[in-house]
């Protein structure tokens, strides 16, 4: 199995940015050919999918997000990035990374997830 440890959030303000980090812990070879999302989860909305990275680096994003936000992933160091630009008040929520299969779903058990706040 696999655990995600997801860090990098805090409180900025609208127009600012975060990097957020998950590292991953157990099989490189796993994490490796596995393609990672970061998922969202705002107070009383429902977990999605923000950005994908498959295992060559190709990456698709959410409509909301494309332009501003950018994945990407460092095997060595079992570790994927989201790196979030231009932030907006409604970005507000906690920070997940998983691996995704499917079209969306998760294929690992959650980390503690990282907060986001987006307030002036």
């Amino acid at each position: 199995q696999v655990q995600l440890v997801e860090s990098g959030g805090g409180l900025v303000q609208p127009g600012g940015s975060l990097r957020l980090s998950c590292a991953a812990s157990g099989s490189m070879v796993i994490f490796s050919i596995a393609s990672m999302g970061w998922y969202r989860q705002a107070p009383g909305k429902p977990r999605e999918l923000v950005a994908v990275i498959t295992n060559g680096g190709s990456t698709n994003y959410v409509d909301s997000v494309t332009g501003r936000f950018t994945i990407s992933r460092d095997n060595a160091k079992n570790t994927v990035y989201l790196q979030m630009n231009s932030l907006k008040p409604e970005d507000t929520a906690i920070y997940y990374c998983n691996a995704v299969y499917g079209s969306s779903r998760a294929a690992w058990d959650w980390g503690q997830g990282t907060q986001v706040t987006v307030s002036s």
